[in-house]
């Protein structure tokens, strides 16, 4: 199967459709420049098709017994092993990630497919005392009926499946817009694989389009009751804002500016490790990516060394190329924006340890220290290879730096001592941090979500189950009840 000549379309009531817009989104290899398909986008009218198929498929899935629809998850995760070199390839093409960042992004995959297999069958019915004499209370968890999920462009398979997999396995219908820059990967794969997966017709719709063209009416529609997005903080408060105007709940995974801390007893080299992990994996494309690392005076001059060294030894190009450890940005653009922050800090008084060159969305690692406490890049998201080194005298000016940031997704600590390292960690202000460990994790059973501009909600496990259903209560009067007049 040509992934990007036949899954570049909208998916819509089971059926494979061009959009009728009157423009198109050109998919291209962030790499090469190479032109991989051209979708039109969906109007306001194919968002309200797909999401009266969702509620009209909803009903009927939502009464299927739990363990049937189990059935379509275990297909979906053979279906997935099977396609797996497809997809490696895939995403090498649309989102110019190296064999690693594909390797990874469909271990994750494969987590949630699992995960899936549970969730299913997780909701739980409770019966509660009542203090009325003869009257029983039966708790009830119940799918929401229809999720809108908006993904992002950076893992568009995993966090796109991170909340549809779920929502569908709860009963729940879905209605997925893809970003842009990743309509296959992200959308038109993810219908390919559940619709040859079983599940039926209109309960899973992609629509691929752009709010150019439908402004908010994927977020006001009335049929959905919860929106999923993931994706920056500046669009996240947009969809926040219009969401509970409309009395919607949101599951919102915003961006970080996530620190990872080198604490004075720290295993250097396996923090050097690390923090080039944590920084670089995916061209620093990752909303947990190291973007500060704070390092204890007293190993700073240890820990640059080898850091740098390191990030010095990283291999910049095709990420084709099994040698590749940093690929292409998705686009130009943002070479050029990152390209104009470094230019920023530097002329501000920045040092530069290492910068090598941006050429179209090829961009050479940067490692900047000596930055003034008040420097905006300090303080926001580098979506992209570039790190800051910032030393500090203790533990609490180490918790000071690290909580000097609007965001709080994720971090890590770094020491000899691990209760040490936990009694840290419970002081910086994310909703994820690692001790002895890198910024970028995720499990299926633990709550993934940030704090303060980094998101509102949580998903995985139990968060999951939160998010995408909803609790009734239905009373029964055992004996004749004494009503006061």
């Amino acid at each position: 199967m040509s992934y990007f000549s036949e899954l570049a379309l909208q998916y819509i009531d089971g059926e494979w459709r061009s959009g009728s817009g009157s423009w198109d989104i050109v998919d291209v290899d962030p790499y090469t420049g190479d032109k991989l398909a051209t979708i039109t986008v969906a109007t306001v009218a194919e968002v309200d098709l797909a999401y009266r198929a969702a509620e009209r498929a909803q009903k009927q899935w939502a009464a299927t017994n739990p363990y049937q629809r189990r059935t379509v998850f275990e297909r979906a995760l053979r279906l997935l092993e099977e396609w797996e070199p497809e997809i490696v390839q895939a995403i090498m093409a649309e989102l110019g990630g190296t064999a690693l960042k594909a390797g990874f992004e469909l271990s994750l995959v494969k987590d949630v497919l699992r995960d899936c297999l549970h969730q299913s069958v997780a909701p739980e019915g409770r019966l509660l005392t009542s203090p009325a004499q003869g009257r029983e209370n039966r708790l009830y968890r119940l799918p929401v009926g229809v999720v809108g999920v908006i993904s992002p462009f950076n893992f568009p398979l995993f966090l796109a499946l991170k909340a549809v997999a779920p929502a569908l396995a709860l009963g729940n219908g879905v209605v997925l817009k893809p970003h842009q820059e990743t309509p296959v990967v992200g959308g038109g794969l993810i219908a390919k694989l559940f619709e040859d997966a079983g599940l039926p017709p209109g309960l899973l719709n992609v629509v691929i389009t752009d709010i150019a063209e439908i402004g908010d009416s994927f977020l006001e529609h009335p049929v959905p009751k919860v929106i999923s997005f993931t994706g920056s903080d500046k669009v996240g408060r947009h969809v926040a804002t219009v969401a509970a105007g409309h009395f919607k709940r949101t599951v919102l995974e915003l961006g970080g500016n996530s620190a990872l801390i080198v604490l004075d007893d720290a295993d250097v080299d396996h923090a050097v490790d690390a923090a080039v992990f944590s920084r670089f994996v995916h061209q620093g494309q990752v909303c947990m990516a190291a973007n500060r690392v704070l390092v204890d005076r007293s190993v700073e001059a240890e820990f640059t060394e080898k850091f740098v060294a390191k990030v010095a030894s990283l291999t910049v190009g095709d990420p084709r190329d099994p040698a590749t450890h940093i690929g292409p940005l998705i686009n130009p653009v943002q070479a050029d924006g990152l390209r104009a922050q470094v230019d920023q800090a530097v002329a501000a008084g920045a040092t530069a340890l290492l910068r090598g060159d941006t050429v179209g969305s090829l961009m050479e690692p940067v490692v900047l220290t000596g930055l003034a406490e008040d420097a905006p890049i300090l303080r926001t998201e580098l979506f992209g290879p570039v790190v800051l080194l910032v030393p500090f005298d203790g533990e609490d000016e180490a918790v000071r730096l690290a909580n000097a940031t609007p965001f709080g997704l994720s971090g890590a600590v770094h020491t000899g001592n691990t209760e040490r390292g936990v009694k840290l960690a419970q002081r910086i202000e994310t909703g994820m941090i690692h001790v002895n460990g890198g910024t970028i994790a995720d499990e299926p059973g633990v709550p993934f979500g940030g704090e303060k501009n980094s998101g509102v909600g949580r998903l995985n496990g139990e968060s999951t189950v939160d998010a995408f259903t909803t609790l009734k209560w239905i009373s029964v009067q055992h004996e004749r009840a004494v009503f006061p007049f």
